[in-house]
């Protein structure tokens, strides 16, 4: 089984908006709502494949209702646990004629540890050895800095595998625990080590760093339309981006994150992976909003995925 973890959620209203001007009038295109958050994201996409995930969330008020009935209408059920205040809504302007998309996202709501302990509670009961944990996503505000670190040794006293998809703090406690894979972009990275990190040769060589000063077994570090870099103990690729008709980028990352989970999940050759998650990262930003692509989207890019082996 795959679980997805979502503590700070979103309901994310996506707009298209040609040639998008600050500080002029401008005037909406399509626009749709879509359930938001790195975690929901990807059980999106692995629900689209057909594959089956639980997630795990925090929701409040009634943008938290909107949001469950809107996963629930998609087939995702699962552990939705309710705090005080209400879910945030956030805003995604795409600008087609640019391909360019402008997140704006609004703050998380404090969520009381004794809910946060719950809700790990709620995860760790029924996990198996060999399950896969997606840990991915901002914490809520008041949370400790250190809780996915804390999540992901419990997830791996229980025998399950963690992915690991998260920024700052987060990110560096996380580590800490040796997830099974982690995936910043090249930005998180470069936070991460307090340094510039602008080619794929430095990317690569600072992810394994990170693998062998941790023992995390997969660095994956996504580049945006640059590609991305799969980084082993045994070898390091370097996937080129593929030139794609850009609508959304937004959860774009979270798609790579699914692939790779599902890839796991059905137990894919490493290098088939790897073009499945270029493949799927690509094909996420050739739809609207977070609007996950389609195993048929997906299929027809791999083979367009060029691979470069660096070690």
């Amino acid at each position: 089984m795959i679980y997805t973890v979502t503590l700070n959620p979103a309901l994310d209203r996506s707009v298209e908006i040609p040639d998008f001007a600050p500080g002029a009038v401008n005037r909406i295109a399509a626009q749709h709502m879509d359930p938001g958050g790195k975690g929901i994201n990807v059980s999106k996409l692995l629900a689209r494949l057909g594959c089956e995930s639980y997630p795990i969330i925090i929701l409040a008020g009634h943008t938290g209702q909107l949001l469950e009935a809107a996963l629930k209408k998609a087939g995702l059920s699962g552990c939705f646990l309710y705090t005080d205040g209400e879910t945030r809504t956030n805003l995604k302007i795409t600008d087609p004629a640019q391909q360019v998309t402008t997140e704006i996202n609004a703050p998380g709501i404090p969520v009381p540890p004794v809910l946060l302990e719950r809700l790990l509670e709620a995860l760790t009961k029924d996990l198996q050895a060999g399950d896969l944990v997606v840990l991915s996503g901002s914490l809520p505000p008041n949370a400790p800095a250190d809780t996915y670190r804390r999540w992901t040794e419990a997830c791996q006293g229980k025998g399950a595998r963690v992915l690991l998809d998260a920024d700052g703090a987060a990110l560096a406690e996380g580590i800490a625990a040796a997830p099974e894979l982690i995936k910043p972009n090249q930005e998180e990275l470069s936070r991460l080590l307090g340094r510039s990190l602008d080619t794929p040769e430095v990317l690569a060589e600072a992810a394994y760093g990170l693998l062998i000063q941790y023992g995390i077994r997969q660095v994956v570090v996504s580049m945006g339309h640059h590609g991305a870099l799969y980084v082993s103990q045994e070898r390091t690729v370097y996937t080129e981006g593929l030139a794609v008709p850009v609508r959304c980028t937004t959860g774009a990352g979270d798609s790579v994150v699914a692939a790779l989970a599902y890839a796991a999940q059905n137990g894919f050759p490493w290098e088939e992976a790897v073009r499945f998650a270029s493949a799927a990262g690509a094909a996420s930003v050739m739809c609207s909003g977070t609007h996950p692509a389609d195993m048929e989207q997906i299929s027809t890019l791999m083979p367009r995925v060029k691979l470069h082996v660096m070690r």
